[in-house]
């Protein structure tokens, strides 16, 4: 493990780091398993879609990743996290929204 790390450029860190690192990085592989939920869904309907848990990994991995722009402060990563969580939710919200509809 210990030369996996050094490897990478972690073995200077400390536990708390390690953990904050960790869970940056938890944040950025859900967001990032977005494309592959929509290609794998495009590729099964045979047409470009972008399904709910797109939004649902957008939203959860966004969420995560500016806990983690806001532990490390990088104010632009926060930024672009903070726009991206609204553009997600309102999604989720109209997808809701059209679901309802239909059942009504």
């Amino acid at each position: 493990m210990g030369y996996i790390l050094e490897i990478l450029g972690l073995n200077n860190l400390s536990y708390t780091e390690f953990l904050w690192i960790s869970f940056g990085t938890i944040g950025q592989l859900i967001f990032f398993s977005r494309w592959i939920i929509q290609w794998l869904s495009s590729e099964k309907s045979k047409k470009s879609t972008i399904p709910i848990a797109f939004w649902w990994c957008s939203l959860l991995g966004g969420i995560i990743t500016l806990i983690y722009a806001h532990h490390i402060g990088s104010f632009p990563f926060m930024l672009a996290q903070a726009i991206g969580i609204i553009v997600y939710s309102r999604n989720l919200l109209l997808i809701n929204r059209r679901q309802n509809e239909k059942n009504s």
